[in-house]
């Protein structure tokens, strides 16, 4: 498992039904059954066995893929159970075998995927109608209990043995690593002297004592249970208002197609040309080239063929697959290509449906807000990257509207005041153009749009941006309303580009994640940018501490019979 830091496997996303080794998918509207049966030889890596339901990235890979496909291909399904195939045994949490044999890159990147996809289920349950239930059938532990207090109801086994724990202070050294401490005290309201006790013991609670807790719902005697989570899963699904009409029909997601090389990741609107001497990656979005939707009902019938859905699948495979395969390419260059107005027409198709106060048929509307949810999320997961993103507007760019929050994601912007560096005859120059996509419908995850993030507590300057929309904005206008960070003309660009890329280059990639980490989300705290934000830092630096991964530590000595060593210094 890559334990001395070297190069890790090579990781793909992609998933189905047909082929999950861990999960178990059913669906009789209005209710679905994740059923979680890890094989224990099923490892993503060899090196360690799945034992009582543990799981690693491979397990959670196939529960994302899960979730996408309720959201898209069943929207008929308004509750959705997640429970164990064993009796006995919910979840024992992360493979403690897998952690402490991984480097520390592998490690902090397994978190954040696992942290992204519990984040996408309060995101289906706030915004896509489906409510989450866990039926702890059994001990719950760790990553186990993480995974239910992603869910909106947990109904806990009172059989006298099942507990629920997050063992990881006492047993591993460690922070629970997907949210759970944030989760206990933000979301599930557990008193903090409370939630204290139960993150210091390793045995966990259980009965009554879990409900007064509040760290459980209810408790159900194991011969009601599986007609009391039935039961509540009915109500569940009776209680929320429908995502969908009745007669609305699911699309498929169909397999992705990229062409992988050790030089470049090829899609057919995104590309990311892999430049290893400079540690970068050149990371180009094509706008679409196709006509725009005529209405919901056209988006439909396009399905996964839809210019923002397909964009943004690929979008959000091609950064998985550099995050986690990629970690010495350290910043991102985002370009685009193509005409500004076909991607605001595209927009246009699928944002106007998705807004919830127009008058448009729940037959098909359903799927232009969640192809709208899923560019939110995918721009979201670019937000936590930790890289340094930097956007290059030039002349055949098409950052405008949906794309343009690309450049905004990014740490800096430079647009070319001028002709194409290659055509200095050409009267084509760069623009940028703002719609109402970039004014509120993808927040990122402290509430605000990355418009008021840039901005922060100035209103008058967003009031201003306003009123610009829809009007192309060329590189003098662009800086003069603080929209991007530089404008060279066509004689300077290729210096300052390269010498803003070298400088980069030149810095220290910690102190960059660190930055860029503390710049790109300012504002209010939310549960997201407390365990992206605060709870990830302590448990980066934690994971790297010789208490917890170094050859005595409680990661590296769990299981063995031998204590760990601490070194007992506060720092």
């Amino acid at each position: 498992m890559d334990p001395d830091g070297g190069r890790p496997p090579e990781v793909t996303f992609q998933r189905s039904p047909d082929s999950y080794r861990h999960w178990t998918l059913r669906v009789e509207d209005p209710v679905a059954r994740l059923e979680l049966d890890v094989a224990e030889d099923g490892g993503l890596v060899p090196g360690y066995e799945l034992k009582l339901n543990s799981y690693d990235l491979g397990v959670d890979i196939e529960l994302y893929d899960a979730l996408q496909r309720l959201r898209f291909e069943h929207p008929g399904v308004r509750s959705v159970v997640l429970t164990s195939a064993r009796d006995g045994v919910f979840c024992a949490g992360a493979n403690i075998r897998m952690l402490a044999a991984s480097s520390h890159a592998w490690k902090v990147n397994f978190c954040k995927f696992t942290n992204e996809t519990r984040n996408g289920m309060e995101d289906a349950s706030a915004h896509s109608g489906l409510a989450f239930l866990a039926a702890v059938n059994g001990t719950c532990a760790g990553g186990g209990y993480e995974l239910a207090l992603a869910c909106d109801h947990i109904v806990l086994v009172d059989d006298n043995a099942s507990t629920v724990a997050l063992p990881e202070v006492s047993l591993l050294g460690v922070l629970p690593g997907t949210g759970g401490l944030t989760r206990l005290v933000d979301k599930r309201r557990v008193r903090r002297d409370l939630a204290d006790v139960f993150a210091t013991r390793s045995d966990g609670v259980k009965g009554r004592t879990a409900v007064e807790w509040r760290l459980v719902d209810e408790t159900v005697p194991r011969r009601d249970f599986a007609a009391t989570v039935e039961r509540r899963a009915r109500e569940a699904a009776a209680r929320g208002t429908p995502r969908a009409g009745a007669g609305a029909r699911g699309i498929a997601l169909t397999p992705l197609r990229c062409e992988a090389t050790d030089a470049s990741l090829t899609y057919r609107y995104v590309r990311a040309a892999l430049d290893r001497p400079r540690g970068l990656v050149a990371l180009t979005v094509h706008g679409p080239d196709d006509e725009a939707p005529s209405g919901p009902a056209d988006v439909h019938a396009r399905g996964d063929a839809t210019w923002l859905l397909a964009v943004t699948r690929e979008l959000d495979d091609c950064v998985l697959r550099l995050r986690t395969n990629e970690p010495e390419l350290g910043t991102w260059v985002v370009r685009t290509e193509g005409e500004a107005e076909h991607v605001l027409a595209h927009e246009r198709a699928v944002l106007e449906a998705a807004r919830t106060d127009t008058d448009t048929d729940p037959d098909t509307a359903w799927l232009c807000r969640e192809i709208a949810h899923y560019y939110k999320r995918t721009l979201k997961r670019l937000d936590v990257t930790s890289r340094s993103l930097v956007a290059l507007v030039e002349p055949g760019s098409c950052f405008a509207g949906v794309l343009l929050e690309l450049a905004l994601a990014c740490d800096v912007q430079y647009m070319l005041d001028g002709p194409p560096v290659a055509d200095p005859d050409s009267p084509e120059r760069a623009l940028l153009t703002l719609s109402g996509a970039n004014f509120g419908a993808l927040p990122m995850g402290n509430g605000l749009s990355r418009l008021e993030s840039r901005f922060y507590r100035d209103p008058e300057r967003l009031e201003r941006l306003r009123g610009a929309r829809g009007e192309p904005l060329t590189a003098a206008v662009a800086r003069d309303l603080g929209l991007v960070t530089d404008a060279p003309d066509d004689l300077d660009w290729e210096d300052e580009v390269r010498i803003a890329l070298e400088a980069r280059a030149a810095l220290s990639p910690d102190a960059l994640t660190g930055m860029e980490a503390n710049h790109r989300f300012v504002g209010p705290e939310t549960i997201e940018t407390k365990i992206f934000g605060r709870l990830s830092a302590w448990q980066n630096w934690i994971f790297d501490r010789p208490n917890a991964s170094g050859p005595e530590g409680a990661l590296r000595r769990y299981g063995t019979g031998r204590k760990a060593a601490f070194d007992r210094k506060r720092v």
